[in-house]
């Protein structure tokens, strides 16, 4: 006859090894979890820093643009200024000159005529760049905030063990991506 506790004992043998398995596979499947998380995390923090740099980009060169639109809109305004006085120089000369006064000057107003024409395009299209720019700017601002929210709730994620987090981490980063990809297509808002 065998004794009970050996029986016990044998018994709790095979469970009690099950229970180790379960356990190292549950330890071993938590490791992978927050490995996984962390491997996510440092990938959203990539691309918030790629975005981010793509961003400021954008921001410096709708700046730059704006510049020159407005160096431009100042030399058209000059241009004018000049158009004005010498049309004022011409009307103050006409009664008195009985021998016919200067050719040159009509074909002066003219030029300034054609070269306002000139730098109003230009300036124009120096503001639609810098538009552009400034479009692209914010599209990639909000890609930046959709990876950085990401990342926070990634990490709530591995604090409060809950994988729900992770996957909105990831939908966030997703978000993040597709703002990523709409600036860089050239799609603008």
């Amino acid at each position: 006859m065998i004794p009970v506790n050996t029986r016990m004992e044998e018994s709790e043998g095979p469970l009690e090894d099950v229970h180790e398995h379960i356990a190292h596979g549950a330890e071993s499947s938590a490791e992978r979890w927050v490995s996984l998380v962390a491997l996510s995390t440092a990938i959203l923090a990539a691309l918030a820093a790629v975005t981010a740099l793509l961003a400021g980009d954008h921001a410096n060169e709708a700046m730059i643009a704006q510049i020159q639109a407005s160096d431009q809109w100042n030399f058209y305004q000059a241009k004018g200024i000049k158009a004005d006085l010498l049309k004022m120089r011409l009307e103050m000369t006409r009664p008195s000159s009985a021998t016919g006064g200067s050719s040159a000057a009509p074909a002066n107003l003219a030029q300034y005529a054609n070269e306002q024409a000139e730098i109003k395009q230009e300036a124009q299209a120096l503001q639609a760049e810098a538009r552009l720019h400034m479009s692209k700017h914010v599209i990639l601002a909000r890609g930046v905030t959709m990876f950085q929210i990401g990342i926070a709730i990634a990490a709530i994620s591995i604090l409060t063990k809950r994988r729900l987090f992770f996957i909105a981490s990831l939908m966030l980063g997703g978000a993040g991506l597709c703002f990523l990809g709409w600036a860089l297509l050239g799609v603008h808002g």
